[in-house]
C-alpha cells in the first residue's frame, strides 16, 4: 500500500525545498558579487592587486597550478587531514570511554586535558618534528594532537551528561557497566560524536596546514609558504581559496556520513520490531 500524503504536508515540503534552494542561490549570488566587487576595485586601483591579488589573476594561477601537479598537493593535504582526523576521533573516543569507565582516572587527568586543550599545538611543532621526524608523520601528529583532545572532552562531557535516570533504571534491572554503555550511553551520544567530528574535521585541517608551514615538500600549506617566500601572492591567495573549498567539502562529507549513519540506525531500529 502507498502512503497518501496530505495537501498540507505537500505544501510544507514544497516550502521547505523552496527555502533550501533560495538559501543556496543567495549564497552563490553573494560569492559572485564579492568576486565582481573584488575584480572591479582591483582594476580601479582601490585594492593593491599585488598584495590582495584579484579573481582574474587567481583564475590564471589556478589554471597554471592545474597543469603543474595541483592534484598531488591536494592529495597530500587531504590524506594528512583525513588520517589525522580519523585517528584522532577514534583514539579520542576510546580514551573518553576509558575516562567514563573510571571516574578516578577521569578526575586525575581532567586538569591535564584542559591544559593540553588550551595549549597552542603549533608551539609543540618543533618538538613533534624532533620526536617523529621531519616528514608526513610529523604533520599527521600535529593534526592528531588537535583532534584527539577535542574529541576526548566532547565525548566525555556527552557521556557524563547522559540521562542518569535511564542509567539507574538499567542498573536496577541488573545491567553491568558494559551493558549500560552499549545500550544507553553510546546510542544517546551519536549526535555528540558527529558534532565532535564536525568540529574536528576543520581543526585537523588547521593542524595539517600548521604542520606543512613548518615542514613539508608538498601540500597546500607548502604552496602558501612557498608563494610568500618568493612574493608570488597570487599563488598564496589561490591556495587559500582552494583550502577554503577543501574545508567546505570535508565538512559536507561529515554531514553525509552523519545522515547515512542515522539512516542505518533508524532502519535497524524499525526492523527490530
Amino acid at each position: 500500500m502507498y502512503e497518501t500524503v496530505s495537501k498540507e504536508r505537500k505544501e510544507y515540503l514544497k516550502k521547505k525545498k523552496f527555502r533550501r534552494i533560495s538559501i543556496l542561490v543567495c549564497q552563490i549570488a553573494a560569492l559572485v558579487l564579492l568576486g565582481v566587487l573584488w575584480e572591479v576595485l582591483a582594476n580601479l586601483g582601490v585594492i593593491d592587486s599585488f598584495i590582495m591579488s584579484q579573481p582574474s589573476r587567481i583564475a590564471k594561477t589556478f589554471l597554471n597550478l592545474s597543469a603543474n601537479r595541483l592534484h598531488w598537493h591536494l592529495w597530500v593535504t587531504c590524506y594528512e587531514t583525513l588520517t589525522g582526523f580519523f585517528l584522532g576521533v577514534t583514539g579520542g573516543t576510546l580514551l573518553a570511554v576509558l575516562l567514563w569507565w573510571s571516574e578516578y582516572l577521569s578526575k586525575v587527568l581532567e586538569p591535564f586535558l584542559v591544559v593540553l586543550n588550551s595549549l597552542p599545538k603549533i608551539a609543540l611543532g618543533p618538538v613533534i618534528i624532533i620526536w617523529v621526524g621531519a616528514g608526513t608523520q610529523a604533520i599527521i601528529v600535529m593534526a592528531l594532537a588537535i583532534s584527539t583532545i577535542v574529541t576526548v572532552l566532547e565525548m566525555l562531557n556527552g557521556f557524563l551528561a547522559t540521562d542518569p535516570d535511564s542509567v539507574k533504571m538499567a542498573e536496577t534491572f541488573g545491567a553491568n557497566r558494559a551493558q549500560v554503555f552499549a545500550k544507553i550511553i553510546l546510542p544517546s551520544n551519536l549526535h555528540t560524536l558527529f558534532n565532535s567530528m564536525k568540529i574536528n574535521i576543520g581543526l585537523s585541517l588547521v593542524g595539517v596546514i600548521a604542520g606543512e608551514f613548518l615542514v613539508s615538500k608538498a601540500g597546500l600549506g607548502y604552496l602558501i609558504v612557498y608563494g610568500g617566500q618568493v612574493f608570488q601572492l597570487d599563488l598564496v591567495m589561490t591556495s587559500v581559496l582552494i583550502l577554503a573549498v577543501m574545508a567546505s567539502l570535508l565538512y559536507k562529507g561529515v554531514l553525509l556520513l552523519e545522515k547515512f549513519a542515522f539512516r542505518l540506525v533508524s532502519h535497524a531500529g524499525s526492523g527490530s520490531f
